[in-house]
Formats: structure tokens, C-alpha cells, sequence
């Protein structure tokens, strides 16, 4: 799907001292796809709700909190946040109940699924940054070398965003088999990156693919896209629901903000097994394109039909600082809004295999390794949205 032609001479050697980290813009067949897609108007990719992707409110405010002493401390560890120590071993197994989640820290998931392998947004790499030198650092070590984890039949990305979209893991998977299932507009990097073109499935919102049996299908997020210094908005984000041959049914959010969109979603594609739902990384400078905990619970219940059922497994916190918030508040809020609405959440340590339909790690394991931390939140209120119907009075429980 490469262009065809000469380019403009300047802006062809321009692109040639483009870093390799900022990827590749869409050209050619591929852009005119991307110009011929319904959710594509006036030159950029739209949300399905509206969203303001750059931060609100007072510049300096920002400053003030994020320079805070105390503040800063409390968005890192006190200590070596633990990684579960077994993962390879444990991996080794196969699941008894034909589906298994692993996290590895952020959004990277693997999901063991019918006998298939599919790995969500897949960040190894040290820093998420398009150097070496600058960037959020991991605050963890990550559980396995990636090419321990063996042969992945699917690579799902969310969006090419350098915490979703890793330079180095796609270098290291692109020199295996495996199947890249992508956003429309991302396939442009992978390309830049080594992936042959013959590899990539390349989605719109809605679209379907099939892998060995998998149904993976791209469906619509509340977010943006971006690599290099410009941001044309040609790329897509999505969230992915997958089916296996047996029946078991998986969701990944991706980065999102709450839209009315998850009840549409669940509808078409659920109820779900289980749920993986960014709750991290919010904040009130950027309320539209980021959930907080409540709204990532309220998406997930939203997707099982409004009432509580399948496992919930938080993604998008305890790797990377992203945030003012403290590295450990998504945690501590999830399990909080969990036990307010009746859900199943599965809280494991980075790299612990956990079945939905078996025992779940629930506990709450960060807090050896935390600064103290009051609850900055409101616990939501009992009302009818918390008890799965969504009334118009929920208490989002954390809206400060």
C-alpha cells in the first residue's frame, strides 16, 4: 500500500532525516483510503464524540502541580514495584479454561485465546520515546524478554502513540510470522519499520479480520494519533473486540476517553469474558480523551449490558508516569469502584497469568511498594448507574 511516484524532492529528502521513531506518514493507496473513510472529514480523522485532545486550563496551574516536591514523589514507587516471577513457567501451561490474560505492564496484554496468541499494544522498550536519552522512564522491569514469550499469531495495535506503538517491539516481531492487526493509517509505520506489507490488517472502525480462526474487529475509541513533531491526525486509534473459535469474547479499550459508544459496542460484540480498560493517565487537564477508574468502570459495565459480569482487567497504569495523579491512585480507585458496582476485577502484578473463569489476583499488591496515599476521590453513591442502569445522577467518583 506504499505510494507511488516521485515525491517533491524537498520533501523527500526531508522524510530521509525524519527519525526512524517517528515512523512513516500515510501516502498513496493507503491515504486515499483513509480519505475515502466515513469517520475521515476535513482533512483529519474525527471522534465519534467530541473530544479536545490538548490540555485545558491554566498552563502555569499545570507547572505548579507538576513541580510540586511532594506531589512528584508520590507519582513514582518507594520501592521496586514487583514483577511476578514465574511468568515463563506459568505461560508453559496451557490454560485450563481456553482463555488466559497476562499483563505485562501498561496496555500490553497477552491474551492466550482458543489456542491462539494475541498481544495488545506490545511496549518492551526502556523509555516510551522516540529517543533513548529523553522520556518517561519504566517503572518496572518488564516480566520476560519479548522473545521468550514464543510464537504470537496476532499483533494488535490501538494506536501509534510511542506508549502503545514501540519501536523496538516491532523490530524484534517483524522478524517473526505473525500477523499485525492495526488502525487504518498505522500500517505506514510498521512498513517504515520492516513489517512486509502481506502481514498488516489494516482496519477501519467496524472492520473485521480473520486470523487463524480469531475475529478481530476494530471498533471505535474517544481519542487522537500522533508520532512526529507535526500531529495531521491520519492516523486511526480504536478499541478491538475479539472472538475466539470456541466463543470466548475479549476487549481491549486502547486509550479512550467515556463515550456513549461502549453500550453500542457490547451490543454488536459482547457480553465479553473479560475487559481490558485503560484507567490510567487521567487527569482534568485532559478529561475527554483519558477514563478515570469510575468511567473505566462504567465503560465495562457498559459493555456487558449494564450489569456487572465478566472480569474487568485494569490497563494503562504502573509502568509508565504519564500524569500528576500518583502512580498508585488508578489501583487503589479501581478496586474502590469495583466493589462499588458488584465487578469482578483482576489486579495482577506485571507478568501474572490469571484466567478470567478461575481464581482472580484481586489484591491490592502496590501497596508495599507506595508512598502513603489518602483517596483523593468521592466514592460514588449508590444510585441506579452504579448498580448497572446508568441513571443521569452517577457520582463519577473522582470528578474533583
Amino acid at each position: 500500500m506504499t505510494g507511488a511516484g516521485s515525491p517533491h524532492p524537498l520533501r523527500s529528502r526531508l522524510r530521509s532525516l525524519r527519525p526512524v521513531a517517528f515512523g512513516a506518514d500515510p501516502a498513496g493507496e493507503r491515504m486515499e483510503r483513509i480519505r475515502r473513510s466515513p469517520n475521515f472529514a476535513d482533512g483529519v480523522f474525527r471522534n465519534p464524540v467530541a473530544a479536545r485532545t490538548r490540555p485545558s486550563g491554566s498552563t502555569l496551574e499545570f507547572a505548579k502541580i507538576y513541580f510540586r516536591k511532594e506531589l512528584r514523589r508520590r507519582r513514582g514507587p518507594a520501592a521496586p514495584i514487583p514483577v511476578h516471577p514465574t511468568t515463563l513457567e506459568d505461560l508453559a501451561r496451557p490454560p485450563a479454561s481456553g482463555l488466559r490474560l497476562t499483563w505485562m505492564g501498561h496496555s500490553s496484554v497477552l491474551a492466550e485465546i482458543d489456542g491462539k496468541r494475541v498481544l495488545f499494544d506490545p511496549v518492551w522498550g526502556r523509555r516510551c520515546s522516540p529517543f533513548a536519552f529523553a522520556g518517561p522512564k519504566r517503572l518496572h522491569a518488564v516480566p520476560l524478554p519479548l522473545a521468550a514469550l514464543g510464537p504470537v499469531d496476532v499483533v494488535v495495535i490501538s494506536h501509534d502513540h510511542y506508549d502503545h506503538l514501540d519501536l523496538p517491539a516491532i523490530r524484534a516481531l517483524a522478524s517473526t510470522d505473525t500477523v499485525f492487526a492495526v488502525p487504518l493509517g498505522v500500517g505506514a509505520h510498521l512498513e517504515r519499520w520492516g513489517v512486509a506489507e502481506s502481514r498488516l490488517r489494516e482496519l477501519d472502525w467496524n472492520e473485521s479480520t480473520q486470523v487463524g480462526g480469531l475475529r478481530l474487529t476494530a471498533t471505535p475509541a474517544r481519542h487522537f494519533c500522533g508520532r512526529g513533531l507535526r500531529n495531521q491526525q491520519h492516523t486511526l486509534w480504536a478499541s478491538w473486540a475479539v472472538e475466539g473459535p470456541s466463543g470466548h469474547r475479549i476487549y481491549h479499550s486502547g486509550d479512550t476517553g467515556y463515550f456513549p459508544g461502549f453500550r453500542d459496542i457490547g451490543a454488536e460484540h459482547g457480553p465479553f469474558d473479560a475487559t481490558m480498560i485503560q484507567i490510567g493517565a487521567y487527569s482534568e487537564y485532559w478529561p475527554d480523551i483519558h477514563m478515570t477508574p469510575a468511567e473505566g468502570m462504567r465503560a465495562h459495565l457498559d459493555l456487558q449490558g449494564g450489569q456487572p459480569s465478566g472480569v474487568m482487567l485494569p490497563i494503562h497504569w504502573g509502568t509508565f508516569n504519564l500524569a500528576l495523579h500518583p502512580w498508585d491512585e488508578p489501583g487503589e480507585w479501581t478496586r474502590d469502584a469495583a466493589e462499588e458496582a458488584g465487578q469482578a476485577v483482576a489486579l495482577p502484578r506485571p507478568g501474572e497469568p490469571f484466567e478470567p473463569a478461575g481464581k482472580l489476583p484481586d489484591g491490592p499488591w502496590w501497596r508495599a511498594v507506595s508512598h502513603p496515599n489518602g483517596h483523593s476521590w468521592r466514592r460514588p453513591r449508590r444510585t441506579e448507574a452504579a448498580t448497572g442502569t446508568h441513571g443521569g445522577d452517577l457520582d463519577l467518583a473522582g470528578e474533583r
